[in-house]
Order: structure tokens, then sequence, then C-alpha cells
């Protein structure tokens, strides 16, 4: 037997939220090191035309036009020197913007075996930017080593596609215990799997920072994870600049403590620079937010 009230309170969960039950918000920082931001990172609505909430990118960066459709937000940490890393995460950035645009496009259109073609188009198109960085740094001498790291939360609620390529991170805290989603690409942490180093000496060694993947590198091998996003759960992406300082148990202890998205950013990277500011800090965090009807 149902109990009154419960059909409505199914309903309420399973609704989209609205713009305004969204709190999300987004930085970067040089740090204290660090001449240069390589960093690049993205908030946006998919809808008629693209809504660009934050960026870094320049003001006169051209959007494709689309339907109003999803939500997603990315990071791209740029390496190989510092305009060259520079360069290829923004172009990372926007590349994948327009191929992410047609694939959301592609995944209304298909009712059928939905979730793998959409994460096969979610790969494809970082093997697309990966190719178009290859060609441009094959163009241009000074551009030779320009390569990026690439992670990218795609909302079609309530379905969430994680789309990774290098070390930046996405974790996930739901019912207050946080879950690193993304796994890092990194040469440690395949020493790590094959049994050479151990998961408390990897962070430590030189192969910590040496990436195994990444767009524009020797090799892209992109990774997509599909989940089930839910009201409460708050999301984080971020650069290896917030990780290299800020432990796991420290993001916990933010994210719980949170009052909205812009604050939990900004602690975090002020914990970050307080820790030394070693790289490039971005820092990108959304949740839901219920909003009590007037």
């Amino acid at each position: 037997m149902t109990e009154p009230g419960t059909d409505a309170t199914a309903t309420e969960l399973a609704r989209r939220p609205t713009d305004e039950e969204l709190d999300m918000f987004g930085l970067t920082h040089t740090g204290r090191v660090r001449k240069n931001n390589q960093d690049h990172f993205l908030i946006a609505s998919l809808r008629r035309t693209v809504e660009i909430h934050l960026t870094s990118l320049p003001p006169d960066t051209h959007w494709p036009r689309a339907k109003r459709l999803a939500f997603m937000a990315m990071v791209a940490d740029g390496v190989g020197g510092t305009e060259s890393g520079e360069e290829a995460s923004r172009l990372a950035v926007e590349r994948v913007t327009e191929y992410v645009t047609q694939c959301v496009k592609a995944y209304h259109s298909h009712e059928n075996n939905r979730d793998a073609a959409f994460s096969d188009a979610l790969a494809d198109a970082a093997m697309q930017v990966h190719a178009a960085i290859l060609e441009h740094a094959h163009d241009d001498e000074e551009h030779r080593r320009m390569a990026t790291t690439l992670t990218l939360w795609i909302g079609i609620w309530p379905h969430a596609y994680l789309l990774q390529v290098g070390d930046s991170r996405c974790y996930v805290m739901r019912d207050d215990q946080l879950i690193q989603i993304s796994r890092d690409q990194t040469m440690a942490e395949q020493l790590v799997d094959q049994g050479i180093l151990t998961r408390t000496d990897a962070p430590r060694t030189r192969w910590a920072n040496v990436l195994s993947s990444a767009i524009g590198g020797h090799q892209a091998a992109p990774v997509v994870t599909h989940m089930e996003q839910f009201w409460g759960q708050v999301g984080l992406l971020c650069s290896d600049g917030l990780t290299k300082h800020v432990s796991d148990e420290r993001i916990a202890e933010r994210l719980r403590t949170m009052t909205s998205a812009r604050q939990v950013c900004q602690d975090l990277l002020n914990d970050a620079l307080e820790d030394g500011g070693s790289d490039n800090i971005t820092i990108l965090v959304g949740r839901t937010v219920r909003r009590t009807p007037s």
C-alpha cells in the first residue's frame, strides 16, 4: 500500500532542476609559483545558443548554436611550455564544445542503445580534438609539444557522463561521502597497476606528474563514465594544482560544510595557495538546491 504523498514525492525527486536550482561556480588562479596560467575552464548550458556562465577564454570566442538540451562543465590543464600549454587547453575547450553540441543532439535523436552510442560519441569527440591539436602543432614549430588534459561533465538529467583524458579530476559527494569518479592517467598510476609502486608511494615519485594520456600528447585514451544524478549531489572538477596541495579528506570537509559553490571554490583555492600553490589551480563546483515553491 502506498503512503499518502509518496507519488508526489517521487515525482518531485525525478523532475529536472530549474536554472534557479543550480548552484555553480568556477575559478582559475595562476598559483604562487607559475608566471602564466595554462588552465582553462567552461561552465555552460546547451540551449538554443550555448549560454556561457563563466569561462577564462577570451570574450571574442565564438560558440556553436544548439537547443536547450544539457548542462556541461570542463577543465583543461595545458602542458608543453607556457604558451603551448595555454593554447592547447584553450583549443581543447573550444573544439570539444563544438563537437559535444552535436553529440547531445544525437543523444536526443536515438532511442535505442542511447547510453552506449553517446559514450562512443564523446570518446570520438575527444579523439577529434586530439587530432586537431596534433595537426595544429605540426604546422607550428613553436607548439610541437603542446598538449592538455580534458575532464568534461555532461548532465542530461537524470543522467550524467564524464569524459576524461589526463589527470584533471572529477569528484562527486553524495550522502556526505566523497567519491573520485575519474582515474588519473599518469605513469605513476600505471606503475601502481603493475605492482611496481604502492598507492602510498606513487604521489611522491617523479612519475606522478607524467601523463600517460593527453589530448595532443603521444597517446590519448579517452574514458567515458555513465552515472545517475541525484538531488543534493555535489560535483567538483579540478586541475591537479588543487589536489597536489589539498587532500581528499580536506576537500570532503569543505564540501560537507559549503554554503555556496562560490564560497567553497574560494576556500579550496585558499587551501591550495596556503600550502604552496606550486601550479595553476582550477576548481569548478556545482550542486542542485531545491527551491520551495512560493
